[in-house]
């Protein structure tokens, strides 16, 4: 099947360690189960679950130290390709931990390394050079401390000719709302920020639609989606609103689910398929994603399976 290139920047990439103790208890020691580790990072998660679904993308991925060189290991073990940029420092590390007696799930984020100037520089060469007309440039995860908050926007800008979507949070996605990238294809976030964003709570799916569509009539996006946890996620473009529901699954970890919904959508759209189509087929990988163990991502034959009960209907 044909795709238009998908490009993925990961900025803030970590090294990511899951693990399980019987019990949380402050002040001892608590034995783990052996650690699972996988790359990390939102735009390099979108990478990965592409691969499993069968596309194909370029990972840029920022590395540094030692455990950058770990990181590559493992992206190469995965065969995504990837070119990676020189990042100061120490790449980070981040740990998911599960408390078996309560199924709780604690996750601990560490920061990372600080850009200058240098490592900025670096990035808009790669970009200018990597990027390809009429590809889709997926910019995602948090980004890394040092940067400007609309560094994204200087990004974007970086590729003029590219399908540039956004999935990111904090100070980052309120200044792309405030103030709005040119061109921006896609802007996705978390029911949560929504309502932050909104100022007021959006507790039906016709609230959210309408907010939603508020951002693409203001020209923050030409297609704003927002995520409503277990029950779907919304869409809006300028002509359309609407809701995929998400598949009734036994969740085992939230985590990756949003990296999988994004991964789905853009490859759906890179094969040439609608946005309802693409809402679907990212609702599905969400919902995959929440049934697997840890930091692991969704799954190509969880994804079909599930496909079926992620209906698309009008918000």
């Amino acid at each position: 099947m044909t795709q238009a290139p998908i490009l993925t920047l990961t900025l803030n990439p970590a090294l990511d360690m899951a693990t399980e103790v019987h019990e949380l208890i402050p002040g001892q020691k608590l034995r783990c189960t052996e650690p699972l580790l996988d790359p990390g990072g939102g735009g390099l998660n979108v990478s990965r679950a592409i691969k499993a679904l069968g596309g194909d993308s370029l990972a840029l991925v920022a590395i540094g130290g030692l455990t950058g060189d770990r990181l590559a290991g493992l992206i190469r073990a995965e065969g995504v390709t990837f070119l990676s940029i020189l990042g100061p420092g120490e790449t980070r590390q981040s740990l998911t931990v599960n408390e078996v007696t309560t199924g709780k799930q604690y996750r601990f984020m560490l920061p990372g390394p600080v850009w200058g100037e240098a490592e900025r520089a670096r990035v808009f060469t790669l970009l200018r050079a990597t990027a390809r007309p009429g590809g889709i440039s997926v910019i995602s995860g948090s980004q890394p401390p040092g940067v400007p908050v609309d560094f994204p926007a200087q990004l974007a800008a970086s590729m003029p000719e590219s399908r540039v979507v956004l999935d990111t949070s904090g100070a980052t996605l309120s200044e792309a709302v405030r103030h709005p990238i040119p061109g921006l294809e896609v802007l996705r976030m978390d029911g949560p920020e929504g309502e932050e964003l909104a100022g007021r709570p959006l507790p039906t799916l016709q609230d959210t639609a309408e907010f939603a569509q508020s951002l693409v009539h203001r020209g923050v996006a030409r297609t704003v989606i927002v995520a409503r946890g277990a029950e779907g996620n919304v869409l809006a473009d300028a002509g359309q609103r609407l809701f995929a529901r998400a598949a009734k699954v036994r969740v085992k970890s939230t985590v990756g689910a949003g990296d999988s919904f994004v991964a789905a959508f853009v490859l759906a759209l890179a094969r040439g398929q609608s946005n309802a189509e693409a809402l679907a087929m990212g609702s599905a990988a969400a919902s995959a994603a929440v049934t697997t163990d840890a930091t692991q991502l969704c799954r190509p034959e969880d994804v079909m399976r599930l496909l079926p009960e992620c209906v698309v209907s009008a918000a």
